[in-house]
């Protein structure tokens, strides 16, 4: 089977623990079958296996989230990525492209995709493997799954079948409605529209290739910047003639709000957290090194991190948005493909950081024009590269990095270090990387 998840969204529903660079999907508050804090991307990357081991799986994102995705699922999934974002068709249309033209994959291949975040059990991907063999089939171009309603929902568009058998043609599509349509929608048998759907390779890029100019791959990624931004319903499922819906009972939620989120989480809080008897249906979400109390609260979340505090009531929280858009901050913390980093002051030609690497890991080859930096080591041993120079590292270690300087930190245990930035313009652009041979590291 193979299984594009699309992962956008920009993490304001879910501040102050999401920003542009951790979105939702990537925040450690589900618990696996073991126990273990898990983000919504590894869990459903972990269920997806466990129904077919042998799923080829390409996540469809944006550069921000690349590290983060490699650090939470490894170097093996594959990642189509968009040089800029332009909406969920041109997304597809990349992952595809990506998939036949560098992944190899033939054009009779049927690809499902689906979003990177919802909330399931396993009957949704063995529905998942079922659309797929649909697809092969070939009777229609397009099939959809089709989501049994409970309740009448505002957040999501409606898919009315021909029939009421599993698999059946579509009658029409419904826009997103208020309450009272919904409930209409919902009498005449329809379907929630979950943005999941199946279809062999050729024909989306035969579509793509009428809709779009582009020859390959590597065009359509060298002029992506000028594709319309349109999504994927307008641009192809409403034009399309041959196409059925598959209906899907079972366990389906969208955790796009904390009011949502917190209904999945097993523990009523996560961090440092203390609440006396008088609070009910009260979540604390705290990222900090120090202790949250509540006390006598109702009906709340409260979510802390270095970026912000949220006290909320549970259903306001779902209209945080355009007072999160009014918020300029400072991303204060971020994960990357070799462990992540922590700010932990800012001010007025400084920044000070803790960063930790993963064993075997290693951060670019690298310089800054604009600020020096130190590297004060606090626990684990590894290697630094500084202008060819290695030299082994271990606790209580310094390593100067003046302005110019090309320079890089291996880890061989797990390592966590300070970093102190000083300099007139302390800029995430402010960085050049090089070339370096790591698999023939020597001591100099």
């Amino acid at each position: 089977m193979q299984i594009v998840l699309l992962s956008g969204g920009s993490g304001q529903r879910l501040w102050p623990l999401s920003n542009n660079i951790r979105s939702k999907q990537f925040i450690n508050l589900l618990k696996d079958p073991q126990g273990h804090y898990e983000s919504m991307v590894q869990r459903v990357y972990r269920q997806i296996k466990e129904v077919d081991t042998d799923a080829a799986v390409t996540i469809a994102t944006s550069k921000s989230q690349v590290s983060t995705i490699h650090n939470q699922l490894g170097t093996e999934v594959g990642v189509s990525v968009e040089p800029c974002r332009r909406d969920t068709f041109p997304a597809i249309v990349l992952a595809a492209a990506y998939l036949h033209d560098v992944k190899g994959v033939s054009e009779d291949e049927a690809i499902t995709v689906c979003p990177v975040d919802p909330y399931v059990d396993d009957t949704y991907f063995g529905a998942l493997k079922q659309l797929s063999t649909q697809a092969e089939k070939g009777e229609a171009n397009l099939v959809l799954m089709g989501i049994e309603p409970t309740y009448p929902s505002e957040k999501y568009g409606y898919i009315l079948p021909a029939g009421k058998d599993v698999v059946s043609t579509v009658s029409t599509f419904k826009e997103k409605p208020d309450e009272a349509t919904a409930k209409e929608y919902i009498a005449q048998g329809a379907l929630w529209n979950g943005g999941i759907f199946a279809f062999k390779l050729g024909y989306l890029l035969k579509r793509a290739h009428e809709l779009l100019t582009f020859t390959d791959y590597e065009d359509l990624f060298a002029h992506y910047a000028n594709l319309e931004k349109i999504s994927f319903d307008y641009a192809v499922v409403e034009h399309e003639p041959k196409i059925q819906v598959m209906r899907y009972a079972g366990q389906w939620k969208d955790l796009g709000t904390w009011n949502t989120l917190t209904e999945a989480m097993d523990e009523p809080s996560v961090g440092k957290a203390m609440m006396n008897s008088a609070c009910d249906n009260v979540h604390v979400i705290n990222d900090l090194d120090v202790p949250v109390l509540a006390m006598g609260l109702h009906d709340v979340v409260i979510s802390a991190s270095p970026e912000g505090i949220l006290v909320a009531d549970k259903e306001q929280s779902s209209f945080i948005k355009p007072f999160v858009d009014k918020i300029d901050q400072q991303v204060m913390f971020a994960e990357k493909s070799w462990g992540n980093f922590r700010v932990l002051d800012v001010s007025e030609g400084g920044m000070t950081i803790k960063v930790s690497l993963h064993p075997g890991h290693h951060m670019n080859y690298h310089s800054h024009t604009h600020r020096d930096e130190v590297w004060i080591v606090l626990s684990g041993t590894g290697w630094t590269v500084l202008d060819g120079a290695v030299r082994a590292i271990h606790p209580a270690d310094v390593i100067q990095l003046p302005a110019g300087a090309r320079h890089t930190i291996i880890a061989d245990t797990e390592l966590r270090v300070i970093e102190v930035q000083t300099g007139r313009d302390i800029s995430v652009s402010d960085k050049r990387k090089y070339d370096y041979d790591f698999d023939n590291l020597e001591e100099k």
